[in-house]
This record gives structure tokens, C-alpha cells and sequence, in this order.
């Protein structure tokens, strides 16, 4: 059930590269903590990793997988007050394999990241009684 709808005017849009050995999920967390980002989400990204770090669904840690891995698919949500971001990776035969973004995911060659940025809303955590998660919680700063 959807409880409202809110829709931004205006999207702006930052790219970066990332170089081998940084982190993703931290390197992302800097970008929004740097710009003041109120609420992002990732329009997209390609790359390589190393290592990967991801929580899998109705799991409580991380799983650390270590070789070479193709970035297909990159999505989420940010703020400079936190984010959720999954990560699907394909392996050297194609395999795909996915989950939430941990820290550890480690750049091999690249990460080229385009972000898009709401400057009317907030997005912040928030838990939620129904889901015991920190879920989004969006604010228009237009209606305050």
C-alpha cells in the first residue's frame, strides 16, 4: 500500500570514478556526507570488483566473497543520515549473484557511479514497528 506519493521538480546529477582498492559503500557514504546529499538515489553504475561485501536476504552478516567481479547492477537510495543499496555481481562465467551493499566491496580497475540528487526531499531512516527495520522516511521540503 502506497501512503504518499511525492514528487521532486529537479534532479541533479554528479559522476565520479572510482580507482582500484576503495571501498563502495564508503566511498559513496563520503560523497553523500561531503555534498550535504538529502536524498540520492544511484542512477547507475559499472565496474569491477575484487572483493565483495553483501548481506544476503534473512541473513544477519555479511558474506565476503574474494576474485574478480563485473558490476551489472547497482541501485538504491542515499543521504548524508544513511542508505540502502543493493549490488548484483557476475563472476568470471557469467553468474550473477546479489544482495545488500556491506562494507568491503573493494574496487579491481573501476566503479564509474552517476548519482542523481532530489534537492527537494529528505530521505532519512526510520524504524518501522511493522518491519523492525530502519526503513525510508521521505519529507518534501517544499510542503514544510
Amino acid at each position: 500500500m502506497i501512503d504518499k506519493v511525492w514528487a521532486a521538480t529537479a534532479l541533479k546529477s554528479y559522476c565520479w570514478r572510482l580507482s582500484p582498492g576503495a571501498d563502495l559503500k564508503q566511498s559513496l557514504q563520503a560523497f553523500a556526507e561531503s555534498y550535504a546529499v538529502t536524498a540520492g538515489c544511484i542512477l547507475t553504475t559499472v565496474g569491477s570488483l575484487q572483493q565483495a561485501s553483501l548481506r544476503f536476504a534473512g541473513q544477519d552478516s555479511a558474506t565476503v566473497l574474494t576474485d574478480r567481479f563485473e558490476i551489472v547492477s547497482l541501485v538504491g537510495t542515499l543521504s548524508r543520515s544513511g542508505m540502502h543499496l543493493h549490488l548484483a555481481i557476475a563472476d568470471s562465467q557469467g553468474q550473477t549473484l546479489g544482495g545488500h551493499v556491506m562494507p568491503g566491496c573493494l574496487i579491481y580497475t573501476t566503479a564509474e557511479i552517476v548519482v542523481g540528487i532530489l534537492p527537494e526531499l529528505t530521505f532519512q531512516r526510520q524504524l518501522d514497528d511493522q518491519t523492525g527495520y530502519r526503513e525510508l522516511a521521505i519529507t518534501d521540503l517544499g510542503e514544510q
